[in-house]
């Protein structure tokens, strides 16, 4: 019972231990989150195209929530540059222009995302991060870069720009260079420089805030503010009022298929981030309470106007850095939020957008991993092949089409990995009772009138031709003096009854050319589930315990076979 509370509530664990050292580092952790967090939501809430309060609202609820049931101690949640950018360019089609639709919207797909996570939850579905592979994320987050920063580049360079691809976003620019604001841009630049600097010489430290409170004062207190630059305005003064998203999935065409790319978004981005801190602090995660957490963090900020958010890894490492051991630090990061929310917003409407523009730019730096794109290319051209059509596919077509085309591209992948599985021809290693496969060992003992063969991989109805003819095909070339073959199924873990009976009809073919068939080192549920469709009585028994070289051994003792090199 106590196993299951902990489960469900991952504080049983962790407050067993706690005491004032860690309450102190926890306490100093929340507050560098908050410092840095706010800045950088507001920066993100103006790329999803809403008001920057509704960033701020992300980290305040989406924390407070995931501390009480998430199993990562230094994850911090919030929204994310992805997330974001997906929320801006998808809803902009929805909206029609009309600002409160678009953050009801935004609303509606965080709770729509919260239903999709609890399903996952209670269905055991957090096996489903391993369908997108890191070589579709490279690609996918290349292009996310490219297509962030060009949203972003307009307002550095004091333009209007525009545009709704990535050719018109281009095009666009370039068209307005010539009227560029050249305050604007020093300004911007030399944010971008000090961030840069700032992430090099002091790691995990919230350069950011620094630099916004700067940039208040001289926009505040000098004549910089009369040279066209744009502010971000007014924000509301207060706590996110709680209510209910007034839209339904059926006003809204397409939330569902956002929400499903947010949400396949957000977990594959908040595990990989989880896990990566978890091993460097010494614990693991629960993948599946991760779906629970994100869940019940989204449906809370989907009540508290706000829009998805995920635990993103550089927000995590600046609350690693600066000391966190437990997700009591979000908690304080989201009191110091509430504390700014309530006193401190009349000081933000002097904020250059220059500014937000200029942290978001630099915070998409690590999207682009130029050196992981050419290793992929060195070392495997389909593995970069498959990124560059990830990356191609959000810069054409959108990320919202980039995630899906991602998601699809890896499925094919896994369908055509075991579609057409390794079927390896073994022959004995010299001197040993091993057998490897002999196409990439040719120096094995290849055993006359004996044909070994090993599958791997699972023996589903969607691979057994491609099997069939790979067996087929070898028997034929040695049919003359074939005796004896030999199947190793301890590389095929499950067989379904399509493989049983291509298994038990190969039997009946090889017993008509006078070839025996015998299996080997086959699994439990193998046996089980041949056994079902009678190989036994045909095979005689089945046994985990009989090896290649047992049944080799007796194979050469009744028919009286040599080895042949």
């Amino acid at each position: 019972m106590t196993s299951i509370a902990s489960k469900l509530f991952p504080p049983a664990v962790w407050i067993k231990e706690y005491n004032a050292k860690i309450l102190k580092s926890d306490f100093i952790s929340g507050i560098t989150l908050a410092a840095y967090g706010i800045p950088v939501s507001l920066a993100y809430a103006t790329l999803a195209g809403l008001p920057p309060q509704y960033g701020i609202y992300g980290y305040l609820i989406g924390g407070l929530f995931y501390a009480l049931l998430g199993t990562s101690r230094q994850l911090a949640i919030g929204p994310t540059s992805a997330i974001s950018l997906l929320i801006g360019t998808t809803i902009a089609k929805m909206a029609h222009g009309d600002i409160q639709r678009w953050a009801d919207i935004a609303s509606l797909t965080a709770l729509v995302f919260a239903v999709m996570a609890i399903a996952a939850y209670l269905l055991r579905l957090s096996g489903i991060i391993n369908f997108i592979s890191e070589t579709v994320l490279v690609g996918f987050k290349a292009g996310a870069a490219i297509t962030i920063g060009l949203t972003q580049l307009p307002k550095l360079f004091g333009v209007k720009g525009g545009g709704d691809n990535f050719i018109d976003r281009i095009v666009t620019l370039f068209s307005q260079l010539p009227y560029m604001n050249t305050a604007v841009f020093i300004f911007g630049i030399a944010a971008i420089i000090i961030l840069i600097l700032g992430e090099k010489m002091a790691p995990g430290r919230p350069v950011a805030i620094l630099i916004v409170i700067l940039s208040i004062i001289l926009i505040s207190t000098t004549t910089l503010g009369i040279h066209g630059f744009n502010t971000v305005g007014a924000i509301p003064t207060g706590l996110p009022e709680f209510n209910v998203p007034t839209l339904q999935i059926k006003d809204v065409d397409g939330v569902l298929p956002l929400a499903m790319a947010c949400f396949l978004l957000s977990y594959i981005e908040s595990v990989s981030a989880a896990r990566t801190l978890a091993q460097k602090n010494g614990y693991v995660i629960d993948p599946r309470q991760e779906l629970l957490a994100l869940g019940i963090a989204n449906a809370a900020v989907a009540f508290g106007q706000g829009y998805p958010v995920a635990g993103g890894l550089s927000q995590s490492a600046v609350n690693d850095t600066a000391g966190a051991r437990t997700p009591l630090s979000l908690v304080f990061a989201s009191i110091t939020i509430a504390f700014c929310l309530l006193f401190l917003t009349g000081y933000l409407q002097n904020l250059p957008t220059v500014i937000l523009a200029s942290i978001v730019l630099a915070a998409i730096r690590g999207l682009f991993d130029f050196k992981e794109i050419q290793h992929l290319y060195r070392i495997n051209k389909q593995e970069f092949g498959v990124a560059m059509i990830a990356f191609i596919g959000v810069l054409i077509w959108g990320i919202l089409t980039g995630v899906l085309l991602a998601a699809i591209v890896t499925l094919l992948l896994l369908i055509k990995a075991t579609s057409k599985p390794t079927v390896a021809f073994l022959g004995r290693i010299p001197g040993t009772k091993r057998y490897t496969d002999i196409e990439r060992h040719p120096d094995n003992e290849n055993l006359e009138g004996i044909l070994i063969v090993r599958v791997e991989s699972s023996i589903f109805y969607f691979n057994t031709e491609y099997i069939k003819e790979c067996i087929w095909e070898k028997i034929y070339s040695e049919a003359s003096n074939l005796k004896t073959v030999i199947l190793d199924l301890n590389s095929s873990p499950r067989i379904d009854i399509s493989g049983a009976r291509f298994l038990k009809n190969l039997f009946m073919d090889l017993k008509t050319m006078d070839i025996s068939l015998k299996i080997a080192e086959a699994r439990a549920e193998v046996r089980d589930s041949l056994r079902a469709e009678g190989l036994e009585e045909l095979l005689g028994h089945i046994s985990r315990s009989v090896s290649v070289d047992d049944l080799v051994v007796v194979a050469i003792q009744n028919n009286n076979l040599t080895v042949r090199k």
